[in-house]
């Protein structure tokens, strides 16, 4: 039986204090990194800012799901008075499209909500009882109370070990680490 040595995640530097955090996610996408993760104990704006992670693919994401949830109502309610079980009341014409909207709305929001919901859990790539940053000591130990890292993931085009170690030590990380899975 033979064991395989463990897959490099990335790089992982921490540094003492947000400003530095920063700093550093501005030199590393400047050298033309892209694969690059910050984690603070608190959300910084200007590291997401700096990463470019400022997009999101959310409002999509809910706009089409309120879309399919106003079609969806609509055409349900259409199928059923108009086609499946046309009644004739009061003399009204069965594609009596005002009383359609209340119910249509409805649809819209929970079709919109429920892709939300939905959309976040497949974006941020839950559920994920596992990552390997955890297997840095410090990080476990630092990461939700005082603690500033960042992550040079090893998928990255321009990741090379030695290269990327130097410019992390270069950027006055506190402490650079090899992530593993």
């Amino acid at each position: 039986m033979t064991s395989e040595a463990p897959s490099l995640y990335g790089l992982m530097a921490e540094f003492p204090s947000a400003q530095a955090l920063t700093d550093a996610a501005s030199e590393v996408t400047a050298s033309g990194y892209r694969q690059v993760d910050a984690y603070s104990p608190y959300p910084i704006e200007a590291v997401s800012e700096a990463l470019g992670h400022h997009r999101s693919p959310m409002p999509l994401i809910v706009l089409l799901g309120g879309l399919a949830g106003l079609l969806g109502g609509f055409g349900l309610e259409y199928w059923s008075a108009v086609i499946e079980y046309p009644l004739n009341i009061g003399g009204r014409p069965f594609f009596s499209w005002p009383s359609f909207i209340v119910p249509a709305y409805e649809c819209t929001i929970l079709g919109a909500s429920l892709a939300g919901f939905v959309g976040m859990l497949f974006v941020n790539g839950l559920p994920s009882p596992y990552h390997p940053v955890f297997n840095i000591r410090r990080f476990a130990e630092k990461a939700s109370r005082d603690g500033y890292f960042l992550v040079i993931k090893s998928k990255d085009k321009k990741f090379d070990r030695e290269a990327t170690a130097k410019l992390l030590q270069g950027l006055h990380a506190s402490e650079v680490s090899e992530v593993e899975y």
